[in-house]
């Protein structure tokens, strides 16, 4: 016999999937955990941009055509941090995640791919804020001066993020893990040297770097150098071809992204 308590009650099970802001918020908990584990990516994000800033730091390598070398360097430096971080890092981590069958496993829960996707961006980004305070600290250490407005070195650095997150992930959801590992390392050295990081486009004929402004790397390194080494305003051009990248590179991850 029922209770106005019992009646009022259901034992009904109702499973459901979490809702995706909190599957979003632990999944990048977690990735961000997983990334800090991984020595090997922590120090090609980490360890070796602060070893490259003094190196190219260097007077006795070659000419920036600059007044002051190391403010050319840290904007350079903080580019390729995203770079390894969001493009090398990720593509090759993803892509070994896929061969030892863990997104394998993911995939047979509820975690969408734009899920997961959003939660390595994520944590990749909070990556980041350590690296560019590294960077900026040990900068500071060196005499570096910069200028400009603050607040759009996040604008630029989460933008690049998202561009070479997607690219990164694209890499890794579509090829096999020793591909990955040898294409996301030769794609990182090309856009290296002809992305405006490790040499400045004025060094390329005209034409030449007319073509190579528009790669991610080029965008992203010629607008921290606006913002951080002339003062420069808003960097229109480079902000919006982060945008393109953006927009084609991370739905065609959420889209082609393969779990094994």
């Amino acid at each position: 016999m029922s209770t106005p308590l019992t009646a009022s009650l259901s034992f009904v099970p109702a499973p459901a999937a979490a809702p995706r802001s909190r599957m979003l918020a632990a999944q990048t908990r977690m990735e961000f955990r997983l990334l800090l584990r991984n020595g090997e990516q922590v120090g090609l994000t980490l360890v070796i941009p602060l070893l490259l800033l003094f190196f190219f730091n260097l007077p006795l390598l070659y000419s920036l055509g600059v007044p002051r070398r190391i403010d050319f360097v840290v904007p350079s430096i903080i580019a390729l941090a995203v770079m390894s971080a969001a493009f090398t890092g990720l593509a090759i981590g993803t892509g070994f995640e896929r061969k030892y069958a863990v997104l394998k496993r993911l995939g047979a829960t509820a975690l969408p791919r734009a899920v997961l996707i959003g939660g390595k961006t994520l944590a990749v980004l909070l990556l980041e804020v350590v690296q560019v305070v590294l960077i900026c600290a040990v900068g500071f250490a060196l005499g570096w001066h910069p200028h400009g407005d603050p607040l759009l070195l996040p604008v630029l650095i989460g933008l690049g993020t998202l561009a070479f997150g997607g690219l990164g992930l694209l890499l890794a959801g579509t090829l096999r893990a020793e591909v990955t590992l040898a294409a996301a390392n030769l794609i990182w050295l090309v856009l290296l040297f002809a992305g405006g990081i490790a040499i400045p486009l004025s060094k390329y004929p005209s034409g030449v770097a007319d073509v190579l402004q528009y790669l991610p790397s080029a965008a992203l390194s010629h607008g921290l150098h606006a913002v951080l080494q002339d003062g420069a305003g808003l960097p229109v051009h480079d902000l919006l071809t982060l945008v393109v990248w953006t927009a084609i590179a991370l739905p065609a991850a959420a889209s082609w992204f393969r779990w094994e």
